[in-house]
């Protein structure tokens, strides 16, 4: 019986070194020469530091774009509040990975109301669809494609 699954997942070794270049371009520039700008990246949590709020919005620009360099999908960074304390500003960015439960729902509920013939079933962090017909599993995967989701969606896995 063909299957796949739906997976969200990025290359925690490309997101190291897409920070560790937005960290050398924030050290070469001379608009953040003396300022303290940093970015730090603990599991799937980058903390930029500077000292005022434009230059946050400034080095989240600079990050976006390494990160889309690496290949990896800006749609998994979510940007938490601005901190500004005393004369430091702090921002967290969590990179998700994994389909968490309220969305997989969501995704099964499209999967069921879209009346294509296949069975969904959440495993853990990732979801898998299985059908008797290689069409069928195609079709939900361009449904999924078409989907408004927060999250970059991979297919992998595909069996006959």
């Amino acid at each position: 019986m063909p299957s796949f699954d739906v997976v969200s997942e990025f290359d925690a070794h490309e997101a190291s070194n897409a920070i560790d270049q937005a960290n050398r371009e924030v050290g070469n520039r001379f608009d953040f020469k003396g300022t303290g700008s940093k970015y730090v990246l603990e599991e799937q949590l980058v903390t930029l530091t500077s000292q005022a709020d434009f230059q946050l919005q400034q080095m989240m620009d600079i990050l976006r774009q390494k990160l889309a360099k690496r290949g990896i999908d800006i749609a998994c960074m979510k940007e938490e509040e601005v901190e500004i304390t005393g004369s430091e500003a702090r921002q967290k960015v969590i990179l998700r990975k994994g389909i968490d439960t309220p969305l997989a729902r969501d995704l099964v509920k499209q999967i069921k109301a879209s009346k294509i013939k296949v069975q969904s079933s959440i495993q853990g962090e990732k979801l898998r669809v299985s059908g008797k017909k290689r069409d069928d599993l195609q079709a939900v995967i361009a449904l999924l494609k078409d989907s408004k989701i927060e999250l970059p969606l991979q297919y992998e896995n595909f069996r006959d």
